[in-house]
C-alpha cells in the first residue's frame, strides 16, 4: 500500500481522522444502505471491513435493487440507516430538502476541492438546499463511472493508417477522412425497448459540455435555461452532424433509431469493419462479441474537446453519493475514512471502481482498462453527472428520450426542443 503525504487542507482532514486504528468506535453500530448486490456488495463490504478493523465499529451493510423507493420509506418512518448510498444526486437533493440528510463534517468540501480532480464539480454535485433553503455539502461521491468514451478496434485504425484524435476538430476530420476512404465512421443505435432514445441524450450532454461552459449545462439541467434555448438546440444539432449524415453512420441515418444500442457496436468487429468508432459508456464491453479483450481486440479514447474553445476537458459520467441519513459519530468517521486513499484502493484492486481521488496509487488497479478510464477521470477539468438523470422523470426518462428519436427520424431540432420544453412546463 502506498503511503501518501498530505499538506494544507488535506492534512487537516487526515488529522481529524488520526484516531483511526485505535478502536475508538468499539461498541458503536453503523448501518449502511446502498444499491449494491452481488460482486459490488462483496467489494463495498471489503472496504467497510477495513473501516471496522481500524475503528472497532460494528458495520452492517444492506443492499437492495429497490433502494430508491426503500430509502424514502425508511426515512419517512424514522428508521433510516446511518449512511445511505444514492445512485443519483437528484434523490439525495430531495431528501436534503425534506430534512432527511445531515450536512457532512466541517472541512469536507475543502478536502474534496483539493483532493479530487475537478474538485469543485464534485462539491457542486454534493451541495443541496436544506429545509430552510440554506445550502450545505450533504453528499460525498465515491465510486464513479465515465461516459465520455469512444470505442475502436486498434487493428482497424492501424490497417487504415488512422491515429487516435486528440481534439474534436481532429475527430470530425477523421470522420470525414474515413468516408473519403470508402468506409463508414460511426455505429450509433438508440434502441432500448421502452427506454429507446437514451443513448442520444448522452451524446447531447457530452456535446453541450464541449460547446458551452458548465454553468450553461447546470442551468439547462435545472430548466433555468429552457430546453429550447438556442445553445441547447445547437448541441442537439452537433449530435445531428454525426447521426444524420447517411455516409457517417452504419446503415444510414434511418437505422439509428431502430438499431438496438446493445447491437450497435458489433459493426466494429466485422470484416471488413462496418464502422470504425462507437461512442458509449464504460459498460458497453458487456455487449461485445464473446472473448473480446479490451486493450487488445478493442480499445477506447476520450471523447475529445474542441481545441478552438477554452472549455478544458469535461467528462460526463455518473456515480454514487454517500450521505448521512441518521447522524452519529461513526457515520461522520466513515465519511472521513472515505477520504483516505486506501478506502479507494481496496475496491480499485477488485473490479468495477473508478475514483477522482488524486492521491490514490493507480498501479493498484487489477484491470489496466479501468486504470486507463481512471486516467481520463483524473484528467478532467470539469465533471458533470448524466443530465437526463437529474431532470424530472417525465423529461429525462421521457420526452428527452422520445424527442431524440423524433430528431433522428427527421423532426427539426428546434421543434423537438420546443416539444420537450412544453412537456417540462406541463410538469410544473
Amino acid at each position: 500500500m502506498k503511503i501518501t503525504l498530505y499538506s494544507g487542507v488535506a492534512a487537516l482532514a487526515i488529522s481529524a481522522s488520526a484516531a483511526f486504528a485505535d478502536g475508538h468506535l468499539t461498541g458503536q453500530q453503523l448501518t449502511v444502505f446502498g444499491p449494491w448486490l452481488g460482486p459490488d456488495q462483496e467489494s463495498v463490504e471489503a472496504v467497510l471491513a477495513e473501516f471496522e478493523r481500524q475503528t472497532g465499529a460494528d458495520v452492517r451493510y444492506t443492499g437492495s435493487d429497490s433502494f430508491e423507493q426503500q430509502i424514502v420509506i425508511d426515512a419517512e418512518a424514522g428508521s433510516a440507516p446511518n449512511i445511505a448510498v444514492f445512485p443519483q444526486p437528484g434523490l439525495a437533493a430531495d431528501m436534503a430538502r425534506r430534512g432527511f440528510l445531515t450536512p457532512l463534517p466541517e472541512g469536507t468540501a475543502d478536502w474534496v476541492r483539493e483532493n479530487y480532480a475537478a474538485g469543485q464539480s464534485w462539491v457542486d454535485l454534493g451541495t443541496y438546499a436544506g429545509p430552510d433553503g440554506k445550502k450545505d455539502l450533504y453528499g460525498f461521491f465515491y465510486k464513479v463511472d465515465v461516459k465520455s468514451l469512444v470505442w475502436y478496434v486498434p487493428e482497424n485504425f492501424e490497417d487504415a493508417g488512422y491515429e487516435v484524435p486528440q481534439t474534436m476538430e481532429e475527430l470530425k476530420a477523421l470522420t470525414e477522412q474515413i468516408v473519403a476512404d470508402g468506409g463508414t465512421p460511426w455505429c450509433i443505435g438508440l434502441g432500448s425497448g421502452g427506454a429507446t432514445g437514451w443513448p442520444a441524450t448522452d451524446w447531447v450532454e457530452d456535446l453541450l459540455l464541449r460547446t458551452q461552459p458548465p454553468e450553461v449545462y447546470d442551468a439547462w439541467v435545472n430548466n433555468e435555461i429552457p430546453f429550447n434555448d438556442p445553445r441547447i438546440v445547437a448541441a442537439i444539432e452537433e449530435f445531428g452532424w454525426f447521426a444524420l449524415n447517411d455516409k457517417f453512420v452504419a446503415g444510414g441515418s434511418d437505422a439509428v433509431a431502430s438499431t438496438d444500442f446493445r447491437d450497435s457496436p458489433k459493426g466494429l468487429f466485422s470484416s471488413p469493419p462496418q464502422c470504425y468508432m462507437h461512442r458509449q459508456a464504460s459498460f458497453i464491453p458487456a455487449f461485445f462479441p464473446e472473448g473480446t479483450v479490451v486493450g487488445e481486440d478493442v480499445d477506447f479514447f476520450y471523447f475529445p474537446s474542441y481545441a478552438s474553445k477554452d472549455l478544458g476537458n469535461p467528462v460526463l459520467g455518473a456515480g454514487t453519493v454517500w450521505a448521512i441519513t441518521r447522524d452519529s459519530e461513526a457515520a461522520r468517521e466513515l465519511i472521513r475514512f472515505l477520504q483516505k486513499p486506501e478506502a479507494h484502493e481496496i475496491w480499485m484492486a477488485r473490479k468495477g471502481f473508478l475514483t477522482p481521488h488524486k492521491g490514490v496509487n493507480t498501479d493498484v488497479f487489477s484491470d489496466p482498462t479501468l486504470k486507463k478510464m481512471n486516467d481520463i477521470l483524473l484528467g478532467a477539468t470539469t465533471f458533470r453527472f448524466d443530465g437526463s438523470d437529474l431532470m424530472p422523470g417525465g423529461v429525462g426518462a421521457g420526452s428527452f428520450w422520445t424527442g431524440m428519436v423524433d430528431y433522428v427520424s427527421g423532426k427539426p431540432a428546434q421543434q423537438v426542443a420546443d416539444e420537450i420544453q412544453a412537456s417540462w412546463d406541463a410538469l410544473k
